[in-house]
């Protein structure tokens, strides 16, 4: 169940796209929503291992208190009337700081806003939201724009039908159920490791055998890369939702491992989560 939901913002628009969103499955699965903003403290600010210039304190605590007068301006929202949310400012680094957070309070799925204009490069290399996905242990819904009516009726879940990717599939086939969604499993075949359509349909009873679940829709989809297939793929079928496992240290190297067409990557504005392998 997703009871506890965190969304990490630096209060920029398309943080509140993602609140937004966040707001929405709360109301779906009556949940609370963990509002996260992390101050990194400046190196300026820091004399040596634990040591803090207190003659620049005042600058610190200065951007404390303007977040906390974002935040009670964001919970005067219309939008977070009868919605239970817990707010809290502080001083880490974005990355550490939401990982800390997730255990700390024991938070059931992450949701992230991401630059759209950067595409779907931009948000899973070298990147903040790069390494929550990689390393976060619950799911992570990142959002590139707004998305005021968030219904999931078609989900797109990219595989490679490794046994690795079984627990992903088996958490986005429960995701799926709870959102009243169709999920769709997809192959992309690559002239770069073709396999016959017997070889990929072997793999895939195999997979679903191990998976110990039906799974009623599953596509071959012939592309020139895999970056570019699944995109296609998604646009296709008019998914509401791009989903991908993501493997600790390698993270998304798998799948993304090539360069991607900006214009083809630009297109790519559907949420994508992310479910830990």
């Amino acid at each position: 169940m997703m009871t506890k939901l965190l969304v990490p913002t630096d209060f920029s628009s398309q943080a509140m796209h993602a609140l937004e969103i966040a707001v929405q499955l709360a109301k779906r699965y009556n949940a609370k929503i963990y509002l996260l903003h992390l101050l990194e403290m400046p190196e300026t600010l820091i004399d040596g291992p634990g040591i803090t210039q207190t003659s620049q304190l005042p600058e610190a605590l200065y951007f404390m208190r303007l977040a906390h007068q974002r935040f009670n301006d964001i919970l005067k929202l219309p939008l977070l009337q009868d919605i239970e949310v817990i707010e809290a400012a502080e001083f880490d680094g974005a990355f550490e700081g939401i990982m800390d957070y997730v255990v700390k309070y024991e938070i059931d799925a992450i949701v992230m806003g991401s630059h759209g204009a950067k595409g779907l490069q931009e948000l899973f290399i070298g990147s903040n939201t790069e390494k929550v996905v990689r390393h976060a242990n619950v799911p992570v819904l990142v959002v590139k724009s707004q998305n005021l009516d968030f219904k999931i009726r078609n989900f797109v879940f990219a595989t490679d039908l490794q046994e690795d990717n079984i627990l992903p599939v088996q958490k986005a086939l429960k995701f799926a159920e709870k959102e009243g969604a169709t999920l769709k499993l997809v192959y992309i075949n690559t002239p770069n490791r073709f396999k016959t359509t017997l070889e990929i349909q072997k793999n895939y009873h195999k997979f679903i055998e191990y998976l110990g679940a039906p799974v009623e829709h599953f596509s071959i989809f012939n592309d020139l890369s895999i970056e570019r297939g699944i995109l296609n793929f998604t646009e296709h079928v008019n998914a509401d939702l791009l989903g991908i496992g993501t493997h600790g240290r390698k993270g998304l190297a798998h799948f993304f491992n090539g360069s991607v067409s900006q214009d083809l990557v630009n297109h790519a504005q559907r949420p994508v989560i992310t479910f830990n392998i």
